[in-house]
C-alpha cells in the first residue's frame, strides 16, 4: 500500500512540473518549440522530457526561463512553493543562494559572490543565512541530491544531537546528522546511508564553523 502512495505521489509531483512550465508557456503566449528555443533549448524535446515525466526541471531549465521571463519566480518554478510571479516576494524572505554543492561552497564561502535570491514564502518563518544545494549522497532520502539546503550559523554549542548541521572543521566540510560520542569534546557525524558511509568523529576543538539546516527545497527531477 506504501508503495502504491508512493508512487502515486511521485507521478502527481511529475504531472506538476509540467503544469508550470505548461503556465508559463502559456502566459509567454508562445507554443513549446518556440518558447524552447526564445529561453535557449537546442529543441523543444528538453520539455517534452518533463512532459512525459521522464525528467524534471533542472536548475538551468529555471535559470534559463527566468533570465528571460524575470517575472517568474524560480523557487516556484523549481518546486511549486509560493506564487508564479515575482512580484509575491514581497511577501517573503529573501535570502542569498548559491548554486554550488554546500560541502565544496562553505568551504570557500569567504571568496563565493551571490548574485541570486531564494525569495520564501512559507507559513512560518524561516530563519537561514543562505541556500546552499546538496549534491552529495550520504544523507540518503532525508536529503536527495540537488535538494537545496536552507542553512543557518549557530554557536556549536546550541547543537541538539539528532539533527542535520553543516559542519565545517580543520579536516572537514560535510552534512551530517550529528550525534553525542563516548569522547568526551567531540562529535559523531551519522549519515543516513550507512551502507556505504562511516561514521566521523570531529573534536569540538577543530570546528571552525557549524550550520543548522533550517528548511530543505527537494526538486523532483
Amino acid at each position: 500500500m506504501q508503495k502504491n502512495f508512493n508512487y502515486a505521489k511521485k507521478m502527481r509531483e511529475k504531472e506538476n512540473n509540467w503544469e508550470r512550465i505548461e503556465a508559463v508557456i502559456k502566459w509567454a503566449n508562445m507554443t513549446t518549440n518556440y518558447f524552447a528555443r526564445y529561453i535557449g533549448l537546442a529543441r523543444g524535446e528538453n520539455l517534452y522530457q518533463i512532459k512525459r515525466g521522464n525528467n524534471g526541471i533542472s536548475f538551468d531549465v529555471a535559470n534559463r526561463i527566468v533570465a528571460k521571463f524575470p517575472q517568474i519566480d524560480k523557487l516556484w518554478l523549481l518546486t511549486g512553493e509560493g506564487q508564479m510571479f515575482a512580484d509575491s516576494r514581497e511577501r517573503g524572505a529573501r535570502i542569498p543562494f548559491y548554486d554550488v554543492d554546500v560541502e565544496q561552497g562553505l568551504a570557500q564561502l569567504a571568496r563565493l559572490k551571490s548574485d541570486e535570491w531564494l525569495c520564501l514564502s512559507f507559513a512560518r518563518p524561516v530563519e537561514s543565512d543562505f541556500a546552499m544545494v546538496y549534491r552529495g549522497r550520504a544523507m540518503g532520502d532525508s536529503i536527495p541530491p540537488e535538494t537545496v539546503v536552507l542553512l543557518k550559523r549557530i554557536d556549536p554549542e546550541a547543537i541538539i544531537p539528532g539533527e542535520e548541521y553543516a559542519i565545517v572543521s580543520r579536516k572537514i566540510v560535510t552534512l551530517r546528522i550529528v550525534r553525542a560520542a563516548e569522547q568526551e569534546g567531540k562529535l559523531r557525524l551519522v549519515a543516513v546511508n550507512r551502507a556505504n558511509y562511516d561514521d566521523m568523529l570531529v573534536d569540538m576543538n577543530d570546528l571552525d564553523a557549524v550550520y543548522r539546516v533550517n528548511g530543505k527545497l527537494i526538486i523532483n527531477y
